[in-house]
């Protein structure tokens, strides 16, 4: 039973790094951007640019990765920021300014998740790569689990990362200024906070999770084109059972879908890992349509 929890953590944090964004697009844009998965994508793709480009992803105390990989995943976070913000600057800006409705900008999500998901395949082929090719041996814990270091990285630097955008959002004005946009946009802009601003920096933190998300899959898993669009369902069923309301909601729902998926692969098979995030969003929907941690609109 410890390896599955294991597994589901390690599971929930791409999910949930990845879920966060779509939660803060939710509620400060009003509409769940689908492609966020590929965020995810292309985020793990520019890293290996940059690996590929120093010729290797390091070593640094014995981990299978130093400090190239580390810079390529900051280079990763720009490039994704800057691929997101020209994104809402030329299609979902200009529809907002248009006035168009919710369901205009879904259908626009659709189609810039389709466009990135075959520029990567176009650019980079369809077959899996790697950013280190060597097989790392896995620590054994108790209760007979076992983990491996790109694993325990997976998960520090994901508690990290959660941790830091829990004080970001209570304890920085730009924070505030976002949960109060959240809220109410237009009593915001009244009491003289600046949306469009606040827009741009909700892409850009959302690209940023997404960027990092995607370097650590790469890095536990290895990179495929259509790893962000595989990870989409699992997001959006964590933003619905956790609360679309709530970033902390959408995270216990990334917490407790990785798991669901994790016993499904242990005691059914990998085929209905995905049926198991349909069944729970089912469920809430039954019993708390709001989800766990959410409130009614």
């Amino acid at each position: 039973m410890m390896q599955v929890i294991v597994d589901g953590l390690v599971a929930a944090s791409f999910v949930s790094l990845g879920v966060v964004g779509v939660s803060l697009i939710y509620n400060i844009l009003n509409f769940p951007s689908f492609a966020q998965g590929d965020y995810l994508t292309i985020g793990g793709y520019m890293s290996l640019i940059v690996v590929l480009l120093l010729g290797t992803a390091g070593s640094i105390m014995g981990l299978q990765f130093g400090w190239p990989l580390i810079l390529a995943a900051f280079c990763a976070i720009l490039l994704t920021g800057l691929i997101a913000e020209l994104l809402d600057r030329t299609i979902f800006g200009t529809l907002r300014r248009g006035g168009s409705s919710r369901i205009t900008l879904i259908m626009a999500s659709f189609g810039v998740a389709l466009m990135l998901r075959n520029l990567i395949v176009i650019f980079f082929g369809p077959d899996p790569t790697y950013y280190v090719f060597a097989i790392q041996p896995a620590l054994h814990l108790w209760g007979g689990a076992r983990i491996t270091q790109n694993e325990i990285v997976v998960l520090a630097v994901t508690v990290v990362l959660v941790m830091g955008l829990h004080l970001f959002l209570t304890r920085t004005k730009l924070g505030k200024s976002m949960r109060a946009v959240s809220e109410n946009p237009s009593l915001a802009r009244v009491n003289g906070i600046d949306v469009d601003n606040v827009i741009r920096w909700t892409w850009f933190i959302g690209s940023f999770l997404a960027a990092i998300a995607g370097t650590l899959f790469g890095l536990a898993n290895g990179l495929q084109p259509y790893f962000g669009f595989e990870l989409l369902l699992p997001m959006f069923a964590a933003l619905i059972v956790g609360g679309v309301t709530n970033i902390y909601g959408a995270i216990l729902g990334a917490v407790l879908i990785g798991i669901a998926e994790s016993l499904t692969v242990k005691f059914l098979a990998a085929e209905y890992r995905q049926a198991v995030s349909f069944i729970a969003v089912i469920l809430v929907l039954m019993v708390r349509p709001q989800g766990l941690l959410g409130e009614k609109e």
